[in-house]
């Protein structure tokens, strides 16, 4: 097999596109884009940032979302990650989204995107935000059997080798399952 390095870099394959939901001091609704995050336990999501409109929010506020983008959302999630709530006070309402307070965390829910973490901050040391998890919900459209149906979801990952977004693929199979077949 012959390979090729390209070097110390951030290239790993999904990296979910999260779209993270703020208020600022004034009540006012932001979201920004962020590939670089993971749950990190039951409870808890780490999310890599540097300094943004979302920052200032989240030492505010103390809450934030994290929503998932969608394909159907694409150019919405995407321009909220390259426009700068710094410079663009209206930039929630000029991406098309709005907003519903959720009853969990003091942090707006984007209508638009239909699965959101409602979190608390525990800490944001070192550009690492890390969130308590108090409440996952989803619209009633992308549920089947009572669970999250990824095919009506469709979630979007970002593809750092290509700058692009990628859907999420088809099944292929069965988590703490189909392993039991080599013991």
């Amino acid at each position: 097999m012959s390979r090729t390095n390209f070097g110390a870099k951030p290239l790993m394959y999904p990296q979910p596109v999260l779209i993270i939901g703020t208020y600022d001091e004034n009540g006012v609704p932001n979201a920004m884009n962020a590939a670089w995050g993971i749950t990190t336990d039951f409870k808890e999501i780490s999310i890599s940032l540097s300094e943004h409109k979302t920052t200032d929010n989240l030492a505010k506020r103390g809450a934030f979302t994290v929503s998932m983008a969608t394909e159907d959302q694409v150019v919405a999630c995407d321009y909220v990650g390259i426009e700068s709530g710094r410079k663009v006070p209206d930039k929630f309402e000029k991406a098309g989204f709005h907003a519903t307070k959720s009853e969990f965390v003091d942090a707006p829910l984007i209508d638009e995107l239909p699965l959101a973490l409602e979190c608390k901050v525990k800490s944001f040391t070192d550009g690492i935000l890390v969130g308590e998890i108090v409440n996952v919900s989803a619209d009633d459209s992308v549920i089947t059997d009572g669970k999250v149906d990824m095919k009506k979801l469709r979630p979007i990952a970002f593809d750092p080798f290509n700058n692009a977004y990628v859907g999420i693929g088809e099944k292929v199979g069965n988590a703490f399952s189909d392993g039991a077949k080599l013991k």
